[in-house]
């Protein structure tokens, strides 16, 4: 795992970008990229940044493929809360991304069984589209990944969840109060998201700097959900000073990001 620590949420940003765009020229095999995509605050600084990308001509995501990591259950995927509605408008209309191409959990269907129907043909899905060569990633106050909550199976696979009282209290801002707020998520499961070839997360601010502190140098457990991102072998955390300040090997963190040509290699 690399911990890169940015002075700002715009350098965060930045740095976010430039591994995404790294990850998916080492992982990619085709020309159709295949890109894993969060929602909520802290990942749009990094969308924006992509964009930037793609209008120097550094990017082009035109023929990639996006997998959402979750979305609500009981909310149409039209209702402007939806995961779908926020990624056609927070990352298709801003890197290039066709609307066609985004994929995104069934939140909506007849029975609880089709739902879980759905959520296995999701797995499948990613499988036939070559696997997602870079998952984006936030992480939650409580150290969620995706929706999987604490008390997540570390193996876990696309699935329903129910959310925690902290989560839905977070995201009552998106929604006319919290008993409007879903209490049910489809979401990919921790060991669906690692099985991309990168994953990239990105967190911004105070609140998330226990989280980040659990995640990073915690025990791996079911209790910090994104300590399972310490299992995988191509894991980038970026965040802005406020989110490290819980880290305690910070100096090793800041060494270790150097240029590696300041190594001095020569055989002694």
């Amino acid at each position: 795992m690399r911990v890169l620590i940015g002075s700002s949420p715009e350098e965060v940003a930045k740095i976010a970008s430039d591994n995404v765009l790294a990850g998916l020229a080492h992982h990619s095999a085709g020309a159709e990229p295949v890109l894993g995509l969060a929602t909520g605050s802290s990942p749009l600084g990094l969308y924006r940044e992509l964009s930037r990308a793609v209008q120097e001509g550094r990017a082009d995501f035109s023929r990639a493929q996006g997998f959402a990591l979750d979305e609500y259950i009981g909310i149409p995927d039209t209702h402007e809360q939806s995961y779908r509605q926020t990624l056609l408008n927070e990352v298709c209309d801003v890197i290039g991304l066709s609307a066609d191409s985004l994929h995104v959990p069934q939140g909506m269907a007849a029975s609880v069984e089709a739902i879980e129907a759905a959520a296995r043909a999701y797995d499948a899905s990613i499988a036939q589209a070559g696997g997602i060569d870079v998952q984006i990633l936030g992480i939650g106050s409580n150290g969620h990944l995706g929706f999987n909550e604490p008390g997540s199976a570390l193996r876990s696979r696309t699935r329903i969840k129910r959310l925690a009282a902290n989560t839905r209290e977070d995201n009552a801002r998106f929604f006319d109060g919290i008993e409007h707020v879903p209490t049910h998520c489809v979401t990919q499961g921790l060991g669906t998201i690692l099985d991309a070839g990168r994953l990239v997360l990105v967190a911004v601010g105070s609140g998330k700097a226990d989280a980040i502190a659990a995640a990073v140098e915690g025990p791996i457990s079911a209790s910090c959900p994104a300590s399972v991102l310490q299992l995988h072998q191509d894991a980038v955390v970026v965040v802005d000073e406020a989110a490290a300040k819980g880290l305690k090997l910070r100096d090793y963190y800041d060494d270790a990001a150097e240029d590696l040509t300041v190594l001095d290699l020569t055989v002694r």
